[in-house]
């Protein structure tokens, strides 16, 4: 690639980047439905023209943003395993958890998420490749023959979202450092049902 190639590749990103900016800044404000293309080259401090030189309509910008989000969720979801043959969840530590980092960096676009129904369905969305992401990378996920594996997943898959939405309704309380040595701290915790003492029915 030419220098000039690069230099209109790296134009090309920064004002895209500037309109994702601006439409999840508008979301912050508004629905979705009432926010114009006039309303994002504005916030973005650009023109139509500049606009509808990279997306046809205002759904699109949209969906690029979501894909965004996918494409570095599932990245963040496999960097402990990667670069791995064979992984074992035990060898999971808390500085090779980085879903807790994306959720911090994309931390407008998951607000916006899980505090209004701007996107509706991204919820479902990010539990299915969670899910698919855990059947299809780890071959052996357990080794009780009983255990069904895609109820499995979805057990998990359905604990690591309720960790993200409390986390995330909670405005980011906790570092993601913390978040991810919560995780460790609960994944290796075998809780004794036999231990918890039920409360008398009333008049009991």
């Amino acid at each position: 690639m030419s220098i000039n190639e690069q230099k209109n590749d790296r134009r090309i990103r920064k004002t895209k980047n500037s309109l994702k900016d601006a439409l999840l800044t508008l979301l912050q404000e508004k629905e979705f439905k009432d926010i114009s293309i006039k309303d994002i080259v504005a916030q973005a401090d650009l023109n139509r023209g500049t606009f509808y030189k990279h997306f046809p309509y205002k759904e699109d910008l949209l969906k690029e943003i979501i894909e965004d989000v996918i494409i570095d969720l599932i990245q963040s979801y496999r960097d402990p395993y990667i670069n791995k043959d064979t992984f074992q969840v035990e060898e999971l530590t808390s500085s090779s958890i980085k879903i807790f980092e994306h959720v911090a960096k994309h931390s407008i676009f998951y607000k916006i998420i899980f505090q209004s129904n701007v996107i509706p369905g991204f919820q479902n969305r990010m539990v299915h490749e969670l899910k698919t992401l855990a059947i299809e990378d780890m071959t052996v996920f357990n080794t009780n023959p009983n255990i069904n594996r895609e109820l499995q997943t979805s057990y998990y898959t359905h604990a690591l979202l309720g960790m993200v939405t409390e986390w995330v309704q909670g405005d980011f309380k906790y570092t993601p450092q913390y978040m991810a040595e919560q995780l460790i701290e609960i994944i290796h915790e075998r809780p004794s049902f036999a231990s918890i003492t039920a409360k008398p029915t009333q008049g009991g």
